[in-house]
């Protein structure tokens, strides 16, 4: 088997947990619309947008490309029905932007992020929209591939391609380091990729592994993985 050249990371929940930065982000949005667009927030709940996104991109694939545009559709839909002034979509999109890259990182993430970026090349593959610079994060990655960029969401064989192209190096020289069985495992593997399983337990309803998904190996912290990829590595 070859040694591997590059790590890709998966983002939400591999390195910081998601969901609470997501209620915290739409918890602030509402409040900003209950302040300033009250007919708006009058109208709509956090609940019933969620609703709708989820609607939404059950009816059309094109959303779950991006997921930015998701969100600003649904804010807008309430903008319209409410007569609000459709300018203002934009300042509470801003709100929630802000707080969707306040994250705290799983406190492993970063020694472990520095230690192999001078042992491989490192870089991302996300279907969120998470702003690596914002977060402070970009520096160590060579390359960082998003759907909305790309036009491809994982489990696509086309955005981990990507990644490895963007790299030099062959999908078969490259780890794919998820939490998700199906589109991180499962999509990486389908690729080409070598992949790996990080289960934390931190995450909240627990992860489980479908019988028929087999990763090379499972880690609950990235720390863990440092040490799996001793002797596995080669230096770009």
């Amino acid at each position: 088997m070859s040694l591997i050249k590059a790590v890709l990371f998966d983002l939400d929940d591999t390195l910081w947990p998601i969901v609470p930065v997501l209620r915290r982000a739409e918890n602030l949005m509402y409040a900003w619309l209950a302040d300033n667009v009250p007919d708006v927030a009058r109208r709509v709940s956090i609940d019933g947008m969620r609703a709708r996104r989820q609607e939404l991109m059950a009816s059309d694939p094109v959303y779950q490309l991006d997921l930015r545009v998701l969100r600003r559709t649904v804010l807008t839909e309430a903008f319209v029905e409410a007569g609000a002034d459709p300018a203002l979509v934009d300042c509470a999109m801003e709100v929630f932007s802000k707080a969707r890259n306040e994250v705290t990182l799983f406190e492993d993430v970063l020694p472990a992020l520095q230690r192999l970026q001078e042992r491989v090349a490192l870089g991302s593959v996300s279907n969120g929209v998470a702003d690596l610079h914002a977060i402070g994060l970009a520096h160590l990655f060579r390359t960082s591939m998003a759907a909305y960029r790309t036009g491809y969401a994982k489990p696509a064989p086309e955005i981990f391609l990507a990644a490895c192209e963007a790299l030099g190096v062959a999908a078969s020289e490259t780890l794919y380091v998820g939490d998700d069985p199906l589109l991180d495992v499962e999509g990486a593997q389908k690729a080409g990729l070598r992949s790996v399983w990080v289960n934390r337990a931190e995450l909240e309803p627990a992860r489980k592994l479908p019988p028929h998904v087999k990763p090379e190996a499972i880690f609950s912290n990235l720390y863990e993985l440092e040490q799996w990829l001793d002797g596995r590595t080669v230096k770009l």
